[in-house]
């Protein structure tokens, strides 16, 4: 028993676990980096304690540090959150070293789970059916060809500690296989620590369907349903939903059982999910994750079960509270991950402070958020600010109600994903439950919808000689209320976007500078520039080197996600500015061309 927890995580999941921690009674430990010290997670906690100094990205993987802060703050248990250390049997292995209780699954059983290679192992002994691939980790790029003309194109290359959608690469054809090898593998190692590669057939048009489970310490299991989370950019989730469109009660009955028999094989306890992809009227086990998830909450809204309260519970020594049989759906669910990314280029993180910020309300309205006004988004860690998640007693109501609270949610100043969830969930492939895995790359119309949701959007520029100040007035015309927001001259140049928002930019004394997507930060006609702060991943270039227009010639790493940045001109590089592990500032030259 404990009655104290570390939560070894940031963000809208440390508040999620503290949150049922008081619920239960339990004093919550929170652990922060340099740039977290404001974050409102510290604020929550019942205490709080500094775990390291810049690389911030490195601080939360500080075992040593973490372990020494739960013996100091008297914590009896640690619980890992998602991310980070959570699916990291040796940790789990060096908390129970320490005598502490890791809220998690024992580390034997996440070896045999956690990593994927390892699970598919377990899956064909068990009967799981699977997508044809590696039941181990590549050992070469010559491999991974030989293999793939084995399977037949597409492959995909995949991290084996991989979730989220990094360190996977879709490859179509040979002569993309080495670049997409070593970028799944650099990308792996930045987000787990573990460089390890498999390669598995690529399904061209599958939905991606997840079944959550709950086990405890005397050997029951139970699967609580599934999710659709078909709608993904990078392989990515953006929108998850439960249950799922497609999928009949036969069907959950019989995917769930099957979900139920691996966790049974390896003695697994607490939460988990069993990803499956499901083509054809097929399903195909794709990996397990050995931890809570970012979309346990639309489960949860459907089945009324506390899934966190749940894990801390089963490390509490407690039985399973109730059967399968119990657990019976209600109404549906849908969420939004809400990012701090520019949609209209392709998903760019979009790093700045958080202006004016209201979350929405009303029945069946849920937000999991991990910001607040005044927030300067850190490019070290992911780009997700919070979840926004809506239950309706049916699919339709889910819908329309995530809808009116899109409108309801004010987050100024920074760009987010909020215009291509209004634009997604209107489709009407979205509508009639058709969306697969090619919802985004499939339907370029949305874009032009979301250009219409975004609005026109322009910079107020300012002069030399007033104050920096923006007012709001309310202004009264024919007996109607308008608010009207100012930028007075001498301040930074203020974005108006459609709605009436506005964030404040870079001040500069030269002419207006275009707000609109992709086009925000032009290169100049003599060099390449970086469009986003963060960390240089690779250079595939030279000096002297001739290249084409939209030629990918750096690798920008911000919020664990890598950006490619293009040739804005066919030309040749003059002089590169940077080396790889640099961090650059949005704006910074990276390479200049040679004068013609």
């Amino acid at each position: 028993m404990f009655d104290t927890v570390l939560v070894a995580n940031r963000g809208e999941i440390a508040l999620r676990v503290m949150r049922a921690c008081r619920e239960l009674n339990l004093k919550a430990i929170a652990v922060y980096s340099e740039v977290d010290r404001d974050a409102p997670h510290v604020a929550y906690a019942d205490d709080a304690y500094l775990i390291g100094p810049s690389p911030a990205s490195e601080s939360y993987l500080n075992i040593e540090r973490i372990l020494a802060v739960a013996r100091q703050s008297g914590a009896g248990a640690i619980h890992p959150g998602y991310g980070f250390l959570s699916e990291n049997a040796n940790f789990a292995r060096a908390v129970a070293d320490t005598g502490l209780i890791f809220v998690g699954p024992p580390p034997d059983a996440t070896e045999a789970l956690g990593g994927k290679v390892a699970a598919r192992n377990v899956a064909r002994k068990v009967g799981v059916p699977m997508v044809p691939g590696t039941l181990k980790p590549l050992e070469s790029v010559e491999e991974a060809v030989q293999l793939a003309q084995e399977f037949g194109y597409p492959v995909a290359i995949k991290a084996v500690a991989g979730g989220g959608g990094r360190g996977l690469r879709v490859v179509r054809s040979e002569d993309e296989i080495e670049a997409a090898f070593e970028s799944a593998r650099r990308e792996a190692e930045i987000s787990f620590g573990n460089g390890e590669l498999y390669i598995e057939k690529f399904l061209d048009n599958p939905r991606h369907i997840e079944i959550q489970i709950l086990a405890d310490n005397h050997g029951n299991v139970v699967y609580v349903g599934e999710r659709d989370c078909s709608i993904q950019r990078r392989h990515q989730k953006l929108i998850e939903e439960s249950p799922s469109p497609v999928i009949t009660p036969e069907q959950r009955a019989e995917i769930g059982a099957a979900a139920v028999r691996l966790p049974k094989e390896v003695g697994y306890s607490g939460a988990g999910t069993l990803e499956f992809l499901y083509q054809d009227g097929q399903f195909y086990f794709l990996e397990m994750n050995s931890r809570i998830q970012v979309e346990h909450t639309v489960t949860e809204m459907v089945y009324g079960i506390d899934l966190v309260k749940g894990q801390l519970r089963v490390a509490q020594g407690e039985p399973l509270w109730f059967t399968q049989e119990d657990i019976v759906p209600r109404g549906h669910s849908i969420e939004c991950r809400i990012t701090a990314e520019d949609t209209l280029a392709n998903f760019r993180p979009a790093i700045g402070t958080i202006g004016n910020y209201r979350e929405p309300t009303g029945l069946g309205v849920r937000v999991d958020s991990g910001v607040r006004a005044g927030w300067t988004i850190p490019q070290h860690y992911d780009s997700l600010l919070s979840k926004l998640i809506t239950w309706g007693q049916d699919r339709d109501e889910a819908i329309s109600r995530m809808l009116r609270v899109l409108n309801d949610y004010v987050i100024e100043g920074v760009t987010t994903t909020i215009p291509f969830f209004k634009a997604a969930l209107e489709h009407p492939v979205f509508l009639a439950g058709e969306a697969t895995v090619n919802f985004i790359p499939d339907h370029p119309e949305l874009f032009e919808r979301i250009k219409e949701l975004a609005g026109p959007s322009h910079v107020i520029m300012p002069t030399e000689t007033e104050e920096d100040l923006i007012r709001s007035f309310n202004v009264e015309v024919n007996s109607r209320l308008f608010q009207v927001r100012v930028a007075e001259v001498g301040g930074p140049p203020m974005v108006v976007r459609a709605g009436g928002s506005a964030s404040r930019g870079p001040a500069r004394k030269s002419k207006a500078v275009r707000t609109d997507g992709a086009k925000a930060m032009a290169a100049p006609s003599n060099g390449v520039i970086s469009p986003l702060q963060g960390v240089v991943g690779a250079i595939r270039t030279e000096p002297g080197a001739t290249v084409e227009a939209d030629q990918v010639i750096f690798v920008i790493q911000a919020m664990k996600m890598e950006n490619e940045i293009t040739s804005p001109k066919a030309g040749k590089i003059g002089e590169i500015r940077v080396e790889v592990g640099a961090s650059v500032e949005a704006g910074a030259v990276l390479a200049t061309y040679a004068e013609e």
